[in-house]
């Protein structure tokens, strides 16, 4: 029985993945790839964590935890590389697990992936209402309160009921681009090119105006004096460090599109890296601006950035354009995650892990359809009710355990199957790879005990569906079980 648990899946060519109807259409090229993994990543970092990162663990030192979060960023993206080129279908680490840590392991990754995406773009729905609302207000529309905000808010560690109804904005753009989703990748990979050149143009448009208005004097103490309990200091930016990790997450997101790719050997390396590299000095310009504009204490607000240019009345021109540019970066992001969970559910399904209903193919749209309706309707559920805060740390969470996987089971590989063509591999493998590990685990062990207690009950739930279904569903385990008979 344990040794089934632990069974690996050796066989991921594309045959015997796209054997279950209609294929995935093959439409995207080097920089599509690279689109897809700005699209995801750009957007509540900038526009909402990195204030309140500032304000409440690092002060002006946000960019050393921003140095800190895409180093281990970094070490994990030249891992994903290597399997991508191994493992060219769409199930990123959840399929990279199950070729080097076994089935039970591949399923808690995978379960932890819906963190990862559909718990994620919730969050960023969720902060996509408050930019919405702040550029109605400046043209004189003010929606009811009832229905911009969540009927639950996490305070004090608890769940209180806060009295409103629904975050209405956010289902409406979950909704809207679950239906972009549905109809084709080509079509959502071409609105996601366009939404990423408008939102880096207008982050490049913000750091090169907000420059001239910069008071050096803001970014002393560049590391101010620690306050305990991960507030400021070097403590608090490892905290910090920990939080805008989540600025970094869907970097991977590449992976998630192999099977829709044109050359996935060469395409997806060059997405993942080259839009991790562009993203980090976004990020950084970015902070590095906002920090100096005011002191890093005020940076504490839903939009820091709108509250950083309103300090300055010669850029307050800037503000509906950073709102705008805002939704168009959110707007993405959760684009980007939708086009992924469904992907991955896709897989998992075709592995029997998960009911066949996740793996139908669209006719006509060739889109996992029925699948992306479902994660949709689930994604504007949680962001309707739930507050921004306590979605982010599961999210979070459940990307660094996913991170652990992959920087591991590279290094597995290696030694049990050194055969395998590689047509990008890891420099210093030994190095990379620990040191992804080390410094994954070094972000986990930031989180305080409500988030683990929150992701010991994920877990549990996950694996009730798992040895409730998916044990007696395996394609590898019957497969297995034929071969004996």
């Amino acid at each position: 029985m344990l040794k089934q648990l632990f069974a690996r899946k050796t066989d991921f060519s594309d045959d015997a993945d796209s054997s279950h109807g209609p294929s995935l259409r093959r439409t995207l090229g080097p920089w599509g790839i690279t689109a897809l993994g700005i699209g995801a990543v750009i957007g509540s970092g900038i526009f909402v964590v990195t204030g309140q990162a500032a304000a409440d663990h690092a002060g002006p030192a946000v960019l050393i935890s921003f140095i800190l979060a895409a180093i281990c960023s970094g070490f994990t993206a030249l891992c994903y590389s290597e399997f991508a080129t191994l493992i060219p279908i769409s199930g990123s680490s959840y399929s990279y697990a199950y070729a080097t840590l076994g089935e039970v392991t591949a399923w808690f990754i995978g379960w932890n992936m819906v963190l990862e995406y559909g718990i994620s773009a919730s969050a960023v729905a969720a902060s996509w209402t408050g930019y919405f609302t702040s550029l109605l207000d400046n043209v004189g529309v003010h929606l009811p309160q009832t229905l911009t905000d969540a009927p639950f808010a996490y305070t004090n560690g608890e769940l209180v009921a806060t009295g409103h109804l629904i975050n209405l904005p956010a289902v409406a753009i979950v909704l809207a681009l679950t239906w972009l989703c549905y109809v084709g990748i080509r079509e959502s990979a071409g609105i996601n090119l366009l939404m990423v050149m408008l939102k880096v143009g207008l982050i490049v448009l913000v750091v090169v105006a907000g420059y001239r208005y910069v008071n050096p004097a803001n970014w002393h103490p560049f590391i101010p004096p620690s306050q305990g309990n991960h507030k400021y200091g070097w403590d608090g930016i490892f905290r910090g460090a920990a939080m805008v990790f989540f600025a970094y997450i869907g970097f991977e997101a590449t992976s998630t599109a192999a099977q829709e790719c044109k050359n996935p050997q060469r395409d997806l390396p060059f997405g993942t890296l080259v839009s991790l590299v562009i993203c980090t000095v976004l990020y950084l310009a970015m902070a590095a601006v906002l920090t100096g504009l005011i002191p890093y204490n005020l940076l504490g607000t839903d939009e820091p950035v709108v509250t950083a240019i309103r300090a300055h009345a010669e850029l307050n021109w800037l503000r509906p354009w950073v709102e705008i540019g805002a939704l168009i970066g959110l707007s993405s992001v959760i684009l980007v995650m939708i086009i992924a969970q469904p992907r991955i559910f896709m897989i998992m399904s075709r592995d029997g892990l998960l009911p066949q209903v996740f793996n139908r193919i669209h006719p006509r749209h060739r889109t996992p359809h029925v699948n992306t309706v479902i994660t949709g309707v689930g994604i504007a559920v949680l962001a309707a009710v739930f507050p921004l805060d306590l979605l982010t740390n599961l999210t979070s969470m459940g990307t660094l355990i996913a991170f652990v996987a992959v920087c591991a089971g590279v290094l597995i590989l290696r030694y049990t199957s050194p055969e395998l063509p590689r047509t990008f591999r890891v420099p210093w493998a030994g190095l990379t790879c620990t040191a992804g590990v080390l410094s994954c685990l070094a972000l986990l062990c930031t989180m305080d005990w409500f988030n683990w207690a929150l992701m010991i009950a994920w877990t549990l739930i996950g694996f009730a569906i798992y040895f409730a279904y998916g044990v007696r569903h395996s394609r590898l385990r019957l497969a297995n079980s034929s071969a004996k008979s």
